[in-house]
């Protein structure tokens, strides 16, 4: 019996992905970060940087070659913070849901 406290509609895998973050309010911001879980609607992200939660986000996954079994794939995304919070070593914990995704073309990525 659940005590509803678990609001996720999407199975979570716990992945630590590299991804860069782009905000949209600060045009030209890059920020190095790297994923705690993940689902195809949301996910979890450790980074250095603090970020307000409605802010609305662009970002690039990557799943490296060890899981795709080929080469590198990356995911660009977009969403919005919907929960911040302090975590270990500085770092800041950022909860964001997926509006949308879209594969990368390697040839893409080579530039």
């Amino acid at each position: 019996m659940s005590d509803g406290s678990e609001r996720r509609e999407a199975r979570r895998f716990n992945m630590n992905l590299p991804m860069r973050v782009f905000s949209r309010e600060e045009k030209g911001r890059e920020l190095k970060a790297q994923t705690r879980d993940l689902s195809y609607r949301g996910l979890y992200f450790l980074a250095e940087a603090d970020f307000e939660v409605g802010n609305e986000i662009d970002f690039v996954i990557t799943l490296p070659q060890q899981v795709t079994q080929s080469g590198d794939v990356h995911i660009r995304c977009q969403g919005e913070i919907v929960r911040v919070e302090a975590s270990e070593n500085g770092r800041v914990g950022i909860a964001a849901k997926i509006s949308r995704y879209e594969f990368i073309p390697a040839a893409a990525t080579a530039a």
